[in-house]
């Protein structure tokens, strides 16, 4: 069985101190559990291990009390809870335990934004630090491939994504019967089960919309009327799907020159073999009329997972006027700007010209298939 180590490793047990929570979000199957696990094995602190999905831990903390978390906690002093979600009022919980007994760390794992963060987010204001977990970044795959099997793999991680399950599935039947599964059973039950959503179909056939307009900006206005469904409707179902690690959204930038176009935005799948199976095409690149598509959805996920795991704040945004000039991925960080154009081919391009003469100090790169690992790692 192959395994990787996660880079989030180190960071979060760097923030494991007394008097703070760490948290772990993520969608599921993404490896929370195992990276909290493989951080468990190192600890030399002894700890408590707590699973939300067991009704026995549920018993155990429903006494809300100081004196009650005293006793099961003994003499530990990090206290480990996986699926932490599950557990009624766990922020207030956990904010009892931190402020009323000295020198407790906790770490806890959940599986949606809008459950845990929901949960945690007012009781544990200035307690905690919070860590998003994502499918395998490119950097992580570097641990287990030479250059020449990452060129070779690449193409398989456009058409199946970075799902950590995936890695050790060589049965490509058997890797779309596992994203098929994982899309159904797994990644919109909390939005089914959170909104009381009778009717998935309608989820479903507005993943499958944004799927096939991956890299264009999209009109809630145009998807809700080819969906019988309000606009306000079709925000409200794209919230909820970024918030479940599903899409993630990137809006327009402006400095309100008059050309420029910033009402719409474009909406990105967080792992391609997820938008693959919504729209049940797994064909390999040279029967897809669409490589240009998945090159630049993998591409600005695997970023998102570089600035990520990297802990880089940085504002990312599209850019285009009104007469067709663009730009996939513009970063804003630490008052500069750089655009980054995604070309499956090794296309030289040149900025666009309003883009250099409106912003002559802004970086300019076309990110290929030759220079893509760099630009990640």
């Amino acid at each position: 069985m192959i395994t990787i180590r996660r880079e989030l490793k180190d960071s979060i047990r760097m923030r494991l101190r007394p008097g703070k929570v760490v948290i772990i979000n993520g969608a599921r199957r993404t490896g929370k559990t195992f990276l909290l696990r493989e951080i468990l094995k190192d600890m030399k602190t002894p700890y408590i291990l707590m699973n939300g999905e067991d009704i026995n831990t549920h018993t155990l903390l429903v006494n809300r009390s100081a004196e009650n978390y005293r006793q099961l906690i003994g003499s530990n002093k990090l206290i480990a809870i996986d699926e932490a979600q599950k557990i009624p009022d766990i922020g207030l919980i956990l904010k009892l335990i931190i402020d009323e007994i000295p020198g407790i760390s906790i770490i806890a794992t959940g599986s949606s934004a809008f459950d845990i963060m929901n949960k945690t987010g007012e009781p544990l204001t200035g307690r905690k630090y919070s860590f998003t977990l994502y499918p395998f970044s490119e950097k992580e795959y570097s641990q287990v491939e030479s250059q020449t099997e990452r060129n070779n793999k690449l193409r398989q991680r456009l058409i199946y994504g970075n799902y950590p399950e995936l890695l050790n599935i060589p049965d490509e039947s058997e890797k779309r019967d596992y994203l098929n599964e994982l899309v159904s059973s797994y990644l919109l039950r909390d939005i089914l089960l959170f909104e009381n959503i009778k009717y998935s179909s309608k989820i479903f056939n507005l993943l499958r919309l944004v799927a096939h307009q991956v890299g264009n900006p999209l009109s809630y206005n145009e998807l809700g009327m080819q969906l019988s469904m309000s606009k306000n409707t079709v925000e409200k179902y794209l919230d909820l799907l970024s918030k479940v690690y599903i899409l993630r959204r990137l809006e327009g930038f402006s400095r309100n020159l008059r050309k420029e176009i910033t009402k719409n935005s474009k909406w990105y799948f967080l792992d391609n073999g997820i938008r693959n199976s919504v729209i049940a095409s797994f064909n390999n690149l040279e029967l897809r009329n669409d490589t240009g598509q998945l090159w630049e959805n993998y591409i600005i996920a695997e970023r998102i997972k570089y600035q990520n795991n990297s802990r880089i704040i940085t504002n990312n945004f599209f850019w285009r006027t009104y007469d067709q000039q663009e730009i996939d991925l513009i970063e804003e960080r630490e008052g500069k700007l750089s655009g980054f154009e995604f070309k499956w081919t090794e296309t030289r391009t040149k900025p666009p010209k309003a883009w250099k003469a409106n912003y002559p100090s802004a970086g300019y790169e076309v990110i290929n298939r030759t220079n893509y690992f760099d630009w990640l790692t």
